[in-house]
């Protein structure tokens, strides 16, 4: 039975209490999703109170946005409903390190740097590095699929993920994988978790393997006069017993230069001194005899590769084979100028997945049939795909966001989405096929 909205406000603030449920216009107009503004932000601050906020939406049927750094907020169709926010800023702890084993547990609200910050010595860390920066918090990047170039070496959250504990829509507080105390019988529940955007419960711990420190790392901008050419060095790479932690290839736009049809490509090694030297200096006779000018790149290049992707309207992040990403970011590149808009491309050459960044003055149709529709025609019978990242809600609401999904796929994940969240209170409307 529906209930009115003060004796909601109650209940929910019985859960968390007055100091951390926001009614004001102002923190709840910061947390909107595609202008969706919440009725309430609650701020729990233990896995007891995310399962009893969870029971009330359940039992009242309230649409949940779970919100972790709220940095990528923008990713997912526009919601069909938003009643209530639910940010885990504040399960931010540290539950268990097992420095011998490789693991650490934390709570999903835990920042990347803030990890790497209790791990740095044991000369431990996580090697996650999205593009949006080390702000963005475990539960978050576990979320969304998340990774940087440290993929290359180490794999995505999929491979560094042991064990969830999670809360489903109901409340009841469920384990998977490592630790299982209460599981969800027949399902890889840590996979499962991976990339479903919060739609399937509230990621609450992870368990995670970790990697040691490099002893020493150092990283090398070859600079090609044409796509081709890094295209060429690329693959030379690629062919070679080269022990690389990062390869990009990095449109110059990104780097603070105009485009003139070249590229960079950004590679770093990280091992004992004595390899890091070597392969360093194989690696720039390579790049010389292929026409390219060497640099070497600062402490803090990485940190700072995603910064200009973020000021875009557009943010795309396309899968294609890894021995497409040189000419597909010359395509980007051309099919934005075209348009008298600005692309800028940052591609993870060894894994086929760049993510572009455009500027420019279009509208919602312009930016879905002349940037959108061809990228997705050129990707997807080679079984690419081309996922909208941000953009204006006039885009979204003309296309799904995540591309086409195979019909037996999608049935899947409707079956997933039932079973799991069968009154619809997580993010609906959010996920593939709007689901």
């Amino acid at each position: 039975m529906a209930v009115s909205c003060q004796a909601l406000t109650d209940a929910l603030r019985g859960v968390v209490g007055p100091d951390r449920l926001l009614t004001d216009p102002s923190a709840r107009g910061r947390c909107a999703v595609d202008g969706l503004v919440p009725a309430w932000v609650a701020f729990p601050a233990g896995v007891d109170e995310v399962s009893g906020l969870l029971a009330v939406a359940t039992e009242e049927r309230l649409a949940v946005v779970p919100r972790g750094s709220g940095a990528l907020m923008d990713l997912g169709n526009p919601p069909r409903r938003l009643d209530l926010v639910i940010d885990l800023s504040r399960l931010a702890g540290l539950v268990a390190y097992e420095p011998d084993d490789l693991t650490v547990t934390v709570q999903c609200g835990m920042p990347l740097a803030a990890l790497q910050e209790r791990l740095g010595p044991r000369r431990q860390f996580l090697p996650l590095d999205p593009l949006e920066g080390m702000s963005r918090s475990v539960g978050g990047v576990i979320a969304a699929n998340g990774s940087g170039p440290l993929r290359f070496r180490y794999g995505t959250a999929r491979d560094l993920l042991l064990g969830v504990r999670f809360v489903q829509p109901d409340g009841t507080v469920t384990w998977g994988g490592s630790k299982v105390v209460k599981s969800v019988s027949g399902y890889d529940i840590p996979k499962l978790m991976v990339g479903s955007l919060g739609t399937l419960g509230i990621l609450v711990e992870a368990t995670l393997r970790l990697h040691p420190v490099p002893d020493a790392e150092a990283t090398w901008l070859v600079t090609f006069s044409s796509r081709e050419r890094a295209a060429a060095f690329l693959e030379r790479v690629l062919d070679s017993p080269f022990q690389a932690n990062r390869l990009e290839i990095v449109s110059l736009p990104v780097l603070g230069r105009g485009s003139s049809g070249g590229a960079t490509v950004a590679i770093s090694f990280g091992s004992v001194e004595e390899a890091v030297r070597s392969q360093g200096e194989s690696v720039t006779a390579i790049a010389r005899r292929e026409g390219g000018r060497v640099a070497t790149g600062d402490a803090g290049f990485w940190s700072r590769l995603g910064a200009p992707l973020a000021e875009s309207d557009l943010v795309l992040k396309i899968a294609t084979l890894s021995s497409e990403t040189t000419a597909l970011t010359g395509e980007l590149e051309r099919l934005a100028a075209g348009l008298g808009a600005a692309a800028r491309v940052v591609g993870e050459a060894g894994n086929g997945l760049l993510h572009a960044g455009v500027t420019g003055n279009l509208t919602a149709e312009a930016w879905d049939n002349r940037v959108v529709a061809p990228l997705r025609e050129r990707v997807t019978p080679a079984g690419g795909s081309v996922v909208v990242e941000r953009a204006p809600r006039e885009l979204k609401e003309r296309l799904d966001v995540w591309g086409p999904v195979e019909a037996g796929v999608r049935a899947i994940m409707k079956r997933l989405k039932t079973e799991f969240d069968p009154r619809g209170v997580l993010n609906p409307g959010r996920f593939v096929g709007r689901i």
